[in-house]
């Protein structure tokens, strides 16, 4: 991982200078005179070559730190925290709703192969892999926001900050958004994996053997499943943490999609390049765990 991350600080470093546009421009405005640009390019560093940027910014983070943001004149840390909450929670909240809308219908719709049950199970899913997420969640608003009244349109008042519970019920509908698409990739995987399975030599033999079939299908079949089912949740926790900008716009939500927009626009590089970072090492470390659970889900592997 050590070496992995190394190697992407290097290209997320560079891949950021080489998007076209000053950071000095872009905060004192078009009419600010070539001096005044020139002296805050001197301030921020950006006037220094990109090699010696680099290494200052590689040092520190080794320390913990990821730079100043350049708009926000905040630790880029500070920046991301503020941010993170609202993202983690409609992680983990939609992570809760993918796995129990789409393991279950998957599991169903392995189990009633081929007939009317699997067909219609498999054209609803195929139908909500294919809806734009920005759609539905403007649908869903209509409906349960405005005309229904049951929860809130947009936004999101903190929880940790109110010590109030009650304020998730606002990423209700963005979960909901989040979560249809999401579980119908789930429910696919989950119905062809299990299928495999159940062709298998050893699931035939418990049939002979005469175990019931509740059995088979959660003992024999989804457990040896589970595997690749697992391993796309842990990718999929990781994408909802960073990947729902449209989302988190449509529903007005201070989240990490956004964040990541919004310092592109301003040419905030040390906010962009902190995000990436630890998009990246939040993706290592999920594949970490991801690997690790292989051996708990399958006793004939072992780890060495």
């Amino acid at each position: 991982m050590i070496p992995s991350l190394f190697l992407a600080s290097i290209i997320v470093f560079s891949f950021i200078h080489f998007i076209p546009g000053d950071p000095a421009v872009v905060m004192l405005g078009d009419m600010a005179t070539p001096e005044q640009v020139q002296q805050l390019r001197e301030a921020l560093g950006l006037d220094r070559p990109v090699y010696v940027q680099y290494i200052r910014w590689l040092s520190g983070i080794l320390r913990g730190d990821l730079g100043n943001s350049i708009f926000f004149h905040q630790p880029v840390t500070r920046v991301i925290a503020s941010r993170a909450e609202t993202s983690i929670f409609i992680a983990l909240i939609s992570m809760a709703l993918i796995a129990l809308i789409g393991i279950p219908i998957g599991v169903l719709s392995a189990v009633k192969y081929n007939s009317w049950i699997d067909q219609a199970l498999s054209s609803l899913s195929m139908f909500f892999a294919s809806v734009p997420t920005f759609w539905l969640g403007l649908n869903l608003m209509f409906i349960f926001a405005v005309m229904l009244r049951w929860f809130p349109s947009s936004g999101f008042p903190s929880v940790i900050e109110s010590g109030n519970w009650g304020n998730l019920r606002y990423l209700i509908l963005p979960c909901l958004t989040l979560a249809a698409p999401n579980s119908a990739l789930i429910i696919r995987l989950t119905r062809s994996s299990m299928l495999d399975v159940i062709r298998e030599d050893h699931v035939r033999t418990a049939r002979a053997k005469g175990l019931p079939e509740w059995k088979i299908i959660l003992k024999h079949v989804f457990r040896n499943a589970l595997i690749s089912i697992v391993s796309a949740l842990g990718f999929t926790f990781v994408a909802l943490v960073s990947g729902t900008v449209v989302t988190e716009t449509v529903f007005s939500l201070p989240g990490i999609g956004r964040l990541v927009v919004e310092s592109i626009l301003r040419r905030d590089y040390p906010v962009i390049q902190g995000i990436i970072l630890v998009i990246v090492l939040l993706y290592m470390l999920i594949n970490l765990l991801v690997d690790l659970s292989y051996a708990f889900l399958d006793p004939r592997i072992k780890y060495s």
